[in-house]
């Protein structure tokens, strides 16, 4: 008698930054048939020249109690990090009302626990992966200071510290001078903080390079791409029947996961699950430069930086420098304006004046999709389609959280008795 041969679940993914690559490939790991669909090159969105940090210890929420007495400074100064463009958009009033509910201390406390155990896995994945490919991204596992100006931001960084060390993290208040000691870059910017936390444990890599090593080993493994921009998902008898594109190919599977960033709730909405309540994604737009880094001895910053109170963070990736930040919540726009680009030169300068070549640095903006907690969307939604996945909402953490979510995700997916339970927002 003959063996049956049962044919392979295929699995459509759609979504080529960071994190439908590394769901493709835990899927792809676990012997499922996986086609990757995306508009644009894999890693060439939001993945594209990111942070580049990846903050396992440190993944407080932007929605905090601190930020109430923070707010009008933040929304009324003209220099904010942190800026909104208010629109005729139901959606974004939707999502602000939701993120100022978020800034209380149960909701914070509740949310940094969640982050912290899905990062834990992140890492494990990440590591992993490393481990067998060796790849070429610019790794490093320098730690990560956090500057504070004063001394309230700092008390309040500490009281943070006090919980995310209940959780298991490995962290430590440092005085200016140790700030120094730890990263030699700062010393003449040290005595114009009032201290630092330092998580020795942090690392850092090129984002973009990692999307291309993925979208290099998930082709040598079978695995399909497909360049085009879904606009409809048809459904039949319940389940996603097909995810149409726009030239009208339609594209059929098994399951599909949506790691579509800020586009996922767009393709949610005609299926009834769009509501802002189920996938409150919307984007924060942040910006980033990359410069030569200076080749001077202590002039470039070897450990990652960020600067709290301008929310700017620096990170190392070989002979070059990311500076990133900023977060605007001005809808779908991708323009790069000069002023912010000219405020992350002008912190550049400030922090490590030598550090880099600022004036030739290489502009971006991205596109972080955000919900109100920081607590991406994870799993099949209520009620929602049975072969519907999500895998979006990671916000300025997609990075840090691609590998964790991809094995949530792919376990859901596969049916694994080891799949944990999802994040929501």
């Amino acid at each position: 008698m003959e063996p049956v041969h049962t044919p392979r679940p295929h699995v459509c993914v759609l979504g080529a930054g960071i994190v439908g690559l590394a769901t493709a490939w835990e899927l792809a790991q676990a012997g499922v048939a996986v086609t990757v669909v995306d508009r644009a090159a894999p890693g060439q969105g939001t993945s594209g020249a990111n942070g580049a940090q990846l903050s396992y210890a440190y993944v407080q929420p932007l929605a905090d109690p601190s930020l109430w007495l923070q707010l009008p400074k933040l929304l009324l100064s003209p220099d904010s990090p942190l800026s909104l463009r208010l629109r005729f958009d139901p959606w974004q009033w939707a999502w602000g009302l939701r993120f100022l509910a978020a800034c209380r201390t149960s909701v914070s406390r509740r949310t940094t626990g969640r982050l912290l155990a899905l990062a834990a896995e992140s890492r494990t994945g990440f590591d992993d992966f490393m481990a067998r490919e060796r790849i070429d991204c610019d790794f490093s596992a320098t730690g990560k200071l956090v500057l504070y100006a004063d001394a309230e931001g700092f008390a309040g960084a500490r009281r943070q510290l006090a919980l995310q060390r209940e959780l298991g993290s490995v962290q430590q208040a440092l005085a200016p001078a140790e700030c120094a000691a730890v990263e030699p870059a700062l010393a003449h910017y040290a005595p114009r903080i009032a201290g630092g936390i330092h998580t020795p444990g942090e690392c850092a890599a090129d984002c973009h390079k990692v999307c291309q090593a993925l979208e290099r080993l998930l082709r040598a493994r079978g695995v399909a791409f497909v360049r085009g921009e879904v606009n409809r998902l048809r459904m039949h008898g319940g389940r996603v029947a097909t995810a149409q594109m726009a030239d009208g190919t339609a594209l059929q599977a098994d399951a599909f996961v949506l790691a579509l960033g800020t586009g996922s709730p767009a393709l949610l909405r005609p299926l009834g699950l769009g509501a802002a309540w189920r996938v409150p994604v919307y984007p924060l737009k942040g910006y980033s430069i990359t410069a030569a880094a200076s080749a001077q001895p202590g002039a470039a910053p070897v450990v990652s930086v960020t600067d709290a109170a301008r929310k700017v963070v620096f990170a190392r990736l070989g002979d070059r420098l990311r500076v990133a930040g900023m977060a605007e919540l001005t809808g779908e726009d991708l323009s790069i304006a000069p002023a912010r680009i000219a405020a992350l030169q002008a912190t550049a300068r400030d922090v490590f004046p030598q550090g880099g070549d600022y004036a030739r640095a290489e502009p971006w903006a991205g596109l972080r999709p955000a919900t109100p907690t920081a607590e991406p969307v994870l799993g099949r939604l209520p009620q929602g389609p049975a072969n519907l996945f999500m895998n979006t909402g990671h916000g300025a953490l997609g990075f840090t959280l691609a590998f964790g979510s991809a094995r949530r995700v792919a376990a859901a997916i596969t049916g694994s008795a080891a799949a944990p339970a999802a994040c929501s927002a």
